[in-house]
């Protein structure tokens, strides 16, 4: 599914606006061989390039195969169709439920990964009691069953009474999220669902402690993990009531070298449109002096000095991005307008 999204969301999952969705929509692709790929772990001695190697790797893609049509089979055992009715639901929940096996639990999340992508599905998963049996899937140590479940639920999580019982996992999924490997796949399907249950502002206060580990993965992950931190800070500088949050979250002394080398061009803007939002909500002149209030290191302080980075980004040795250049002007004044106010000068 594409993504974009909005405050407002309904059960089906519609959203419009500027805040950011984030689903995985895998009920359209009928390649099977797609889908098993999806679902194969290879040991770590199936090297590729030996023997054994390649003899491991066949074993692991015949038993997820077999895992995938165990799953299809005691699901719906005279029908092939990826939409399962309640019944067969039930089947694959008491499967997450009961099974110990990595790659059958697997198999059965995948299962529900692809129903949940369906609007009408969700409300049933719910009424069948699903939510806190793939919750509890979130404390395996297994990384790959691990991100089965996060797709799980965030595609469950599109969904507004979902999300009003969801809000419990939060901090667990916050916690896990902030202290996976970087850029794992765990690591981002919990951004995703952390994106997901930030697209209305009921439930962003959870994450408020959790901010500064927030911009300190935007400056240690690669690009994919960049966007998508930014598309989860996006969604609370929108909320009027979250700038302060944002403020005095720690951010690391690197946030800066951003705008010293050709980073992506949409990493900054997203970047720089964060710091607007954040710079229009706060109420400044109901909050002086406002310096005291923020701690060394903060984005309070971090913005207080952008006149450094902007002087890089504007000036011939850096950045060469018009657009982006014309960004940094125009937040350049409006920064100035609150934190440079002429009768200060």
């Amino acid at each position: 599914m594409a993504e974009g999204g909005s405050g407002d969301m309904d059960d089906a999952g519609d959203c419009s606006g500027a805040k950011y969705n984030d689903w995985s929509d895998d009920d359209n692709d009928d390649d099977d061989s797609n889908e098993s790929k999806t679902i194969v772990w290879y040991p770590p001695w199936a090297r590729i390039g030996t023997e054994a190697g390649t003899r491991a790797r066949a074993r692991a893609r015949a038993r997820a195969n077999r895992a995938r049509q165990a799953v299809q089979k005691r699901a719906s055992p005279n029908s092939n169709d990826t939409v399962l009715s309640p019944q067969e639901l039930q089947k694959v929940l008491c499967l997450v439920e009961m099974s110990e096996k990595p790659y059958i639990l697997e198999a059965a999340l995948i299962a529900l990964g692809n129903n949940a992508a369906y609007a009408f599905n969700r409300d049933i998963i719910r009424d069948l009691g699903g939510l806190p049996v793939v919750a509890k899937i979130l404390n395996t140590r297994d990384p790959i069953v691990k991100e089965k479940a996060l797709i799980v639920l965030n595609n469950l999580s599109v969904n507004t009474e979902n999300q009003r019982r969801l809000q419990i996992y939060m901090n667990q999924v916050c916690d896990d999220t902030v202290t996976s490997r970087l850029n794992s796949s765990v690591q981002l399907a919990g951004l995703r669902l952390l994106t997901n249950m930030t697209v209305t502002n009921e439930y962003q206060h959870i994450l408020a402690n959790s901010i500064s580990d927030f911009f300190r993965l935007f400056s240690a992950g690669n690009e994919e993990t960049k966007l998508q931190v930014l598309k989860l800070l996006l969604n609370l500088a929108e909320n009027p009531a979250m700038p302060r949050e944002l403020l005095r979250a720690q951010v690391p002394a690197s946030l800066g070298s951003l705008f010293d080398k050709k980073e992506n061009q949409e990493v900054i803007l997203k970047l720089l449109i964060i710091f607007e939002h954040i710079n229009n909500n706060f109420k400044w002149e109901e909050n002086e002096p406002t310096q005291n209030q923020f701690g060394e290191g903060s984005l309070f302080f971090f913005l207080k000095e952008f006149q450094v980075c902007a002087d890089k980004v504007l000036g011939t040795e850096s950045h060469h991005d018009f657009l982006v250049k014309a960004e940094v002007e125009k937040f350049m004044a409006k920064l100035a307008e609150h934190m440079f106010p002429k009768n200060q000068e």
